[in-house]
This record gives structure tokens, sequence and C-alpha cells, in this order.
């Protein structure tokens, strides 16, 4: 018997945000183990062929941005960021309310900063070329600038899901 795709493990039907976030941390999987690849042919080239490429270290920086910037949006979307939650379940109600509003709204805060700053950064830098590789210097900004805004997405999502899970009358 198979597993039914279109909902998420809580039971709750899937929706394109969650097939989003499984994109993304497909990527950042495959970012990691291309990391492990080019780091293993790095030592294997250097020790037993004696020959170190020097594209391996510009490569190696690139796809552990991909890995650290995607993982860190997924993060947000799964709920697996980091935070204060033993803190937060000892707050009173009213405040626990409060902080489960706020911090989505810090997250996307941190999010666009990153996505607007790493956009900054990739544009200023794109016409000097990456020592050892046929890249542009500031390519790393890329994977940030895109993870900072999925962020921006991840987080605003959960603002409005927490926003809709207010009881009628609270806050008033």
């Amino acid at each position: 018997m198979s597993e039914d795709t279109t909902l998420a493990p809580d039971g709750a039907p899937r929706t394109a945000l969650d097939r989003l976030a499984d994109f993304v941390i497909a990527i950042a999987a495959t970012a990691l183990a291309g990391l492990v690849v080019v780091q293993g042919w790095q030592v294997f080239a250097r020790y037993v062929i004696n020959d170190s490429p020097s594209w391996t270290e510009p490569v190696t920086l690139l796809l552990l941005s991909v890995a650290m910037s995607l993982g860190a949006a997924a993060g947000v979307h799964t709920n697996r960021h980091f935070g204060f939650f033993l803190l937060q379940d000892h707050m009173r109600p009213a405040i626990r309310r409060l902080v489960t509003l706020l911090v989505p709204l810090v997250i996307v805060a941190i999010g666009a900063v990153l996505a607007w700053w790493g956009a900054v950064l990739l544009v200023d830098g794109l016409h000097i070329k990456a020592a050892g590789a046929q890249l542009p210097q500031s390519i790393n900004y890329l994977p940030l600038s895109l993870g900072g805004a999925l962020m921006v997405v991840f987080g605003f999502n959960q603002f409005l899901g927490a926003v809709r899970a207010a009881p009628a009358g609270e806050g008033r």
C-alpha cells in the first residue's frame, strides 16, 4: 500500500509551500552531497595524484552557502529554527500569544534583510571573477538572497497561520 503524498505527516493537506520546502530541502541535501564529492576529490587530487585543483575551494564555498541558506529557510517552514520554545511554554497565555505572533514577523524581517543585502552584494561583485573558478566572486550571495526571500515567504505564512489560529475575542 502506498503512502498518500497529498497529506502532511499531521494529516493536513499538503500545500504548495510544503512542496516548495521539500524541493528546497532536496536542493540543500544535494548541495551537501556535492560538497562531500568536491572535498573528496580535493583530498584525492592533493594527496594521491599530487595535483590540487584550484576550483574546489570556491565551489565548496558555494555549495556550503546553498546548503546553509536553503536549509535555514526550510527550517523556518517546518518550525525547526532556533527558538526559546521551553521559555515560551512557561509564559502566560496572553504573552505566549503575542510571542507566537511576533516571532514570524521577526523571521520575516531577518529574511528580508538577508534577501536584500544578499542581492546587493551579489550584483556588486558580479564583475569580479573568483580565484580558481570561472564564477563571479559574489556568487555565494545568491543562495543567501534566495534563502532570505524564502524565509520571508515561510515566515509570513507562519504569521498568517498564527493569526488564523487565534480564538475569537482574544487580544482585544
